[in-house]
């Protein structure tokens, strides 16, 4: 069956104006998501030095490990929530009807956290996780609903790079986050000294400390609140419009309004009026089994190497000197120091890896990348762990070179691609959903990464109470390799979608939906 004109005027559609204020719109949340990863690290060590601090105890204060991790992972666990509820949603009531709400949970709660109230550490702590769970929850949603309507309305040559520039909009928060922690800790520092923890513990939080953490949270909340108004403008996507509501006329009036592309108004061919197979049944398990394995998997692994490697990044700092021990500084002294080693760690391996990706992703190809990512990812981390002694003993700056090319080639890779995919590969009908359940799994393993970073520390120091002795830094790094190893296997059972209509790919332009994309088949348009 041809394709219907208003999706094959959408494929060949020239680059406009409009495709880049659409990256822009749904990259917020992505830059939402970015900012509250690397600021938690920053606030929860002044919120330790704040509320938990015990006088004459020789040390600064540290967040339990129970409170740790929830703090950690609470916005996880409601991120996959998002990711499912949202998903599913986006294919039930349409793109446009639920984006809006996601966006407006990310600006609501985020300035929420920065008000979590109370003057004991249990009330700060109970509060903030109750704000960043549903911060986490429209985080979450964004992820389908962001790469499910930039793949829809993107041409076919350039829509990887159209939906790597929405995930790469992850970079500006995590640079973001920095500089804002930076600029306060350094205003503040300055402004209002404190001694050294070692000088006067008392003295070495201050009460700027309090504010300091409470600003980094609210000031997350003003790049998503400028796009609010432009997101809830957006219209439907031209393929939900005339796949599932089974209205061309309306999808290609939408579309006229926002791309300078003449789109003819074709009613639907009464043989579209057939149903299709549905989600979960034995056609859709033939069709989409291994797909799903191979996104979820790839996803899942991803994250867990990700996110850990983000969260006990302090850990690295400390092996190499950047950091010294919290009891010769104060509280917003370490957190200048921290916020200066995550800049520079994203500015020269996280934040190019993403660009690199965009720009490569429509020339070499989803699969490709996710290969050559998740193979030097590998190779590093063993690179790292074998001789790890010679590095924290002899060589720091290769160490982090090293360490900084990891997450290179994790945005020039699976970091990127497990985003894309999915929203390729899958029909119309359930692509927002499966979107949703192939990032759920990434944020289990984000989840799983969040609980298990701490057995990076040395396990020969004398953690906190409740902490329990660490595997080792070294040990971690074996973990991480192996699982990468695994994620390269794993990106066998995905197809090659470079330079493919949507609709050849997931079979829509078929009578009774499409035969299994060959996974042996990873040549670009082949």
């Amino acid at each position: 069956m041809p394709q219907l004109e208003v999706l094959n005027s959408l494929d060949k559609a020239k680059t406009q104006w409009y495709h880049f204020t659409a990256i822009v719109i749904a990259g917020m949340g992505f830059f939402t998501d970015a900012y509250d990863l690397f600021c938690i690290s920053t606030v929860t060590r002044l919120i330790g030095r704040i509320y938990y601090y015990h006088p004459g105890s020789g040390v600064p204060g540290t967040i339990p490990a129970g409170p740790n991790q929830a703090l950690n992972a609470v916005a996880l666990v409601g991120a996959l929530v998002g990711q499912l509820l949202f998903g599913w949603l986006g294919d039930k009531l349409g793109r446009k009807h639920v984006y809006g709400i996601t966006l407006l949970m990310m600006i609501v709660f985020s300035i929420a956290s920065g008000f979590s109230f109370g003057n004991t550490a249990k009330g700060v702590i109970t509060s903030l996780c109750f704000f960043r769970f549903w911060l986490g929850v429209g985080i979450g949603g964004d992820y389908p609903l962001s790469a499910t309507i930039m793949s829809e309305y993107s041409n076919t040559r350039t829509r990887g790079a159209f939906i790597a520039a929405v995930f790469s909009m992850q970079g500006l928060g995590l640079l973001t986050a920095a500089s804002v922690a930076l600029a306060i800790s350094g205003g503040l520092g300055n402004k209002y000294p404190a001694p050294p923890f070692n000088v006067n513990p008392t003295a070495s939080v201050n009460p700027q400390c309090d504010i300091a953490w409470r600003i980094i949270f609210m000031i997350g909340a003003l790049p998503a609140a400028a796009t609010f108004y432009y997101r809830m403008r957006m219209p439907e996507t031209a393929r939900y419009t005339a796949l599932v509501e089974r209205n061309n006329k309306q999808a290609a009036l939408d579309m006229a309004k926002v791309l300078d592309t003449e789109f003819k108004t074709v009613d639907i061919e009464p043989e579209r009026q057939t149903e299709q197979y549905a989600l979960g049944s034995a056609k859709f398990w033939r069709l989409h089994g291994l797909h799903l394995l191979g996104t979820c998997g790839c996803w899942f692994i991803i994250d867990v190497s990700y996110y850990s490697q983000n969260l006990f990044q302090s850990v690295v700092y400390q092996k190499v000197g950047w950091l010294p021990a919290n009891t010769t500084l104060s509280g917003l002294e370490e957190m200048f120091k921290v916020a200066r080693a995550q800049a520079l760690i994203a500015l020269c391996g996280t934040v190019p890896g993403y660009y690199v990706a965009i720009a490569l992703i429509d020339i070499l190809g989803r699969w490709i990348i996710q290969i050559q990512g998740f193979f030097f990812m590998t190779v590093f981390m063993f690179a790292l762990a074998i001789p790890y002694n010679h590095w924290v003993n002899h060589d720091h700056v290769g160490f982090l070179v090293i360490y900084g090319l990891t997450f290179f080639f994790s945005n020039f890779g699976p970091n990127t691609t497990t985003f894309i995919v999915p929203a390729e590969i899958y029909p119309a009908r359930f692509r927002s959903t499966l979107h949703g359940v192939s990032a759920a799994w990434g944020k289990l393993g984000a989840i799983a990464g969040a609980f298990g970073f701490v057995y990076a520390a040395d396990p020969t120091s004398n953690p906190p109470a409740g902490y329990p002795k660490g595997i080792g830094l070294k040990d971690t790094l074996f973990i991480m390799a192996a699982l990468n190893a695994v994620g390269l296997l794993l990106t066998f059972f995905i197809p090659e979608t470079n330079q493919k209509s949507l609709e050849d790919l997931t079979g829509e332009n078929d009578d009774d939906g499409p035969d299994p994309l060959p996974l042996e088949n990873k040549t670009n348009g082949a």
